[in-house]
């Protein structure tokens, strides 16, 4: 088994992981646009992302057991917007370390990130190649005939 087909579990794992991080340390969060919010919203919004995550993630497993797209398809959308704002979360705190003078930060916190944006990315492809075989699967109905056989 390839392993980008744990990768619903390891959402799992690391979306309990944050939620009992936020729910008992002490941490202080920024957001990028909405920098006007309270500290305390801003933890609701993550830990209500991070349940969205665990839900999303069991329909992925079971639409990937009971090969049915439908249930994949929100892991699927969601994840490739996921990976959108990870890059531009990346970039934008990487420049942010660069304009307060932290190179060394700035660079490794790019390269690093880029990297995870990279294999988040390979993981997502994997996933939906599984979903558009199950998709044409399921376009091939009783009545279709199979395009690569020879008819005579």
């Amino acid at each position: 088994m390839h392993f980008s087909t744990y990768l619903p579990f390891f959402f799992q794992i690391l979306a309990i992981i944050g939620i009992v991080v936020i729910l008992t340390v002490r941490v202080q969060f920024k957001t990028i646009v909405l920098d006007w919010l309270d500290r305390d919203t801003v933890k609701i919004i993550v830990v209500i992302n991070f349940c969205m995550t665990i839900l999303i993630s069991i329909l992925l497993i079971t639409g990937a057991i009971k090969r049915n797209m439908y249930l994949m398809l929100p892991w699927v959308l969601l994840a490739i917007m996921l990976a959108i704002s990870l890059l531009v979360s990346i970039l934008y705190t990487s420049i942010q370390l660069y304009s307060h003078e932290q190179p060394i930060g700035g660079t490794i916190w790019l390269v690093l990130g880029l990297l995870a944006v990279a294999l988040f990315i390979y993981m997502w492809l994997v996933v939906y190649s599984f979903f558009s075989i199950i998709r044409e699967e399921s376009g091939r109905g009783s009545y279709m005939k199979d395009p690569f056989r020879r008819h005579y």
